[in-house]
């Protein structure tokens, strides 16, 4: 059963990362950078802090790092634990896939999926009382996440297991926000 799952996942791989092509690939480069995501993230901030106020904001600001440590730790033990290669190092496939961007860490699982997911989820479940789309808050990690393929760092079930390892986080941190910050506040 493992076996069929990684046979897949290299098919999957070579199929999505050669749907790319050169004059796309400074895009995906950019996409891929946390700090080109800047503008994004001050707007988002500014759209929360607006809803929400000055203390509240600064705990979530505070509880979105912490939420970011434990999942990019998390992320790095289980690198180190699993070994997986990423697929551009991966002899197997290496030579069927579009080489955009190199690394030598390791890929299971992603930390950009896993990062990003967590941030929406519990940057939506707050802004989702205030704002109709703030749905559209998740085209972010399935863009995000998605360069990870493109580029041929990430196999696609590095990326699914980020989704619910950090979906899963950033509604944990949402409930512990919700029960230590919100109800405290509402209640004084």
């Amino acid at each position: 059963m493992l076996e069929k799952i990684i046979d897949f996942d290299k098919q999957a791989i070579v199929f999505l990362n050669n749907l790319g092509s050169e004059t796309y690939d400074g895009l995906w480069l950019i996409i891929t950078k946390q700090v080109y995501w800047t503008p994004f993230f001050l707007f988002i901030f500014y759209l929360l802090q607006k809803k929400i106020g000055w203390k509240k904001f600064g705990l979530y600001i505070l509880f979105t790092a912490v939420l970011i440590l434990i999942c990019d730790q998390t992320v790095n033990l289980f690198k180190y634990g699993f070994e997986r290669l990423r697929p551009i190092n991966d002899e197997e496939i290496k030579g069927l896939l579009r080489i955009v961007k190199t690394s030598k860490s390791f890929s299971f699982f992603s930390g950009h999926a896993t990062n990003s997911m967590a941030s929406t989820v519990f940057m939506f479940m707050i802004l989702r009382k205030y704002y109709k789309h703030a749905y559209l808050l998740f085209l972010f990690p399935l863009i995000f996440a998605y360069s990870r393929i493109y580029l041929g760092l990430h196999f696609p079930t590095d990326i699914l297991t980020g989704y619910v390892f950090g979906a899963t986080m950033g509604f944990v941190c949402y409930k512990l926000y919700n029960k230590y910050v919100l109800n405290k506040i509402l209640n004084k």
